[in-house]
């Protein structure tokens, strides 16, 4: 169920950091990679990286019939500032196991931030019901999870009436509509989530048209959670919790 909540996770001493620069050892922050040796390409030499979130919300599906393959139909999520806690930007920054597994721990040890459609009706999986169809998102407020000190709201992704994925972040000072430029497989380690249907795939994203404004690209990366339950028993809406974190350019 999607707001089970789950405590598999040792707490670990994780807390807020200081803004994030160069890193107060000289570290820049380094786009994850899979492991796997297929990985996505690297940013543009032209740009710089603007922030790291963590997503954390709802990948949705359809099921035509029983047997179908599932078709993906967009995601929505919350986007909480997570930059100051990439290793090596200060005395309060992670470690990078911490920082790698910070997906999974907050899909298993907290509700999906996202409020909830009242109705199972027309869902594949009744206990995962999906986000609300008017009003999805709550009001805008920082994460908590047990401890580390709460992660400050950044922002919205959504996809918007043309099906576009769309990110609205910063009050709006980044505005990025966003296609598809690749995607590889998330590593066979990634976290399945709750629901164990697996991860969703890493993402590398490029600004739709010229509306986009203060970003060009968005990562998805370190993905937990997010994959469909599948169309073997029923057909209709599908809806799996995921958290992902997005490297975004500009």
């Amino acid at each position: 169920m999607l707001t089970t909540p789950y405590f598999l996770f040792a707490a670990a001493a994780l807390v807020a950091a200081a803004p994030l620069s160069c890193g107060a050892t000289g570290q820049s922050p380094v786009l994850p990679k899979t492991g796997t040796g297929n990985d996505l390409p690297a940013p543009p030499a032209n740009v710089a990286l603007k922030y790291i979130a963590l997503g954390f919300g709802i990948q949705n599906y359809t099921c035509a019939q029983v047997g179908a393959a599932a078709n993906a139909t967009g995601a929505l999520a919350m986007l909480y500032d997570i930059t100051s806690l990439y290793p090596g930007q200060g005395a309060r920054s992670l470690s990078q196991p911490d920082f790698d597994a910070l997906t999974a721990r907050a899909l298993w040890s907290h509700d999906v931030p996202l409020n909830l459609n009242e109705s199972t009706e027309g869902h594949v999986d009744p206990e995962s019901p999906g986000a609300s169809l008017t009003q999805p998102f709550p009001p805008d407020a920082p994460l908590e999870l047990h401890g580390i000190k709460p992660l400050p709201f950044l922002g919205h992704h959504f996809f918007n009436s043309n099906g576009v994925p769309t990110f609205v972040l910063d009050g709006g000072k980044i505005y990025l509509p966003a296609a598809k430029l690749n995607a590889v497989d998330a590593p066979k380690s990634a976290n399945p989530g709750p629901q164990g249907t697996g991860a969703v795939s890493w993402l590398y994203l490029g600004r739709k048209d010229s509306t986009a404004i203060g970003a060009e690209y968005v990562y998805r990366v370190l993905t937990a959670g997010g994959a469909s339950h599948g169309c073997s028993k029923a057909a209709g809406q599908d809806s799996t919790s995921y958290a992902a974190t997005y490297w975004f350019y500009g």
